[in-house]
């Protein structure tokens, strides 16, 4: 730890998985530069008797409490414990469900964990996944027009875990490499169905990535793969497809995962937007 970061002890609590609060601890803890958080998990409480465990490891690591938890008994017994401790017990999903109540004129129906349940959109998203896993990399192209989004790029441009992370909203997504010496699938460029997105990056940055990847799997380092002029003009040749195809282009070379994604769902809901009003 530098001299300039603090830690602090951060409880998550809730009576579900927990994904929802922990992505919320972790969007609000970025926002704090040099704070460091040491996370106790507590998931799954459902019980007077669980609560009280939280309450005891709160007591033993004293630190802000985040909470999602739906029943009013628990979360009363949680926020006393937080009073005598002098902590804050937040509940990050108050408000939201405070606004859809005065709005919707309809009360919450206070069931944990009901964002899990095996719906129809859950099953959805199962099928979204097994379609974008066997679809990575250029693979089974012959049904690529069934696909939501297609990802092109050249090596090393996240398209694997940005297409992984957005079939997890329930879209079908396959990735396709461009290849040096190599022209694009036909199956690929005459797809009327998905949204068809370019991927590229920094050449310099590439270089730097395929290197690390060389030297992950012992393999040698002296190849166009790694050459800076031919990687740039790897990345031009990309570009220039993209923009006779008409297809999107995205840098990702300064973006996340995620923000990658964020973009590529705002392009896909725009284009849904556009075919609707025509229709």
């Amino acid at each position: 730890m530098t001299p300039s970061e603090s830690t602090i002890h951060l409880h998550l609590v809730s009576d579900s998985t927990g994904e929802t609060i922990h992505q919320v601890a972790r969007a609000c803890l970025v926002q704090f530069e040099g704070v460091k958080a040491i996370e106790h998990t507590w998931f799954l409480v459902r019980t007077p008797a669980h609560v009280d465990k939280v309450i005891a490891g709160i007591e033993a690591h004293p630190g802000p409490v985040l909470v999602t938890l739906l029943d009013p008994h628990l979360h009363s017994k949680l926020e006393a414990a937080g009073r005598k401790l002098q902590l804050p017990v937040i509940s990050v999903l108050d408000p939201v469900l405070g606004a859809l109540h005065h709005y919707l004129g309809k009360k919450a129906r206070g069931r944990p964990g009901r964002q899990h349940e095996m719906d129809a959109a859950y099953f959805s998203r199962i099928e979204a996944m097994q379609f974008t896993l066997m679809h990575d990399d250029g693979q089974h192209l012959h049904d690529i027009d069934h696909a939501d989004i297609v990802l092109v790029g050249v090596s090393r441009t996240s398209k694997t875990p940005t297409c992984l992370y957005i079939a997890n909203r329930g879209l079908k997504v396959a990735n396709v490499p461009l290849v040096p010496g190599i022209s694009l699938p036909r199956e690929v460029t005459t797809a009327t169905h998905p949204l068809i997105v370019g991927l590229t990056n920094d050449p310099n940055r590439l270089v730097q990535i395929r290197r690390n990847r060389l030297l992950m799997l012992n393999q040698g380092s002296e190849s166009d793969y790694i050459n800076l002029d031919e990687v740039r003009r790897e990345v031009t040749e990309a570009r220039r497809l993209f923009e006779r195809q008409g297809w999107p282009v995205i840098d990702v070379t300064r973006r996340s995962i995620e923000e990658t994604a964020a973009e590529i769902l705002q392009l896909y809901q725009d284009r849904r937007d556009s075919d609707s009003d025509r229709d």
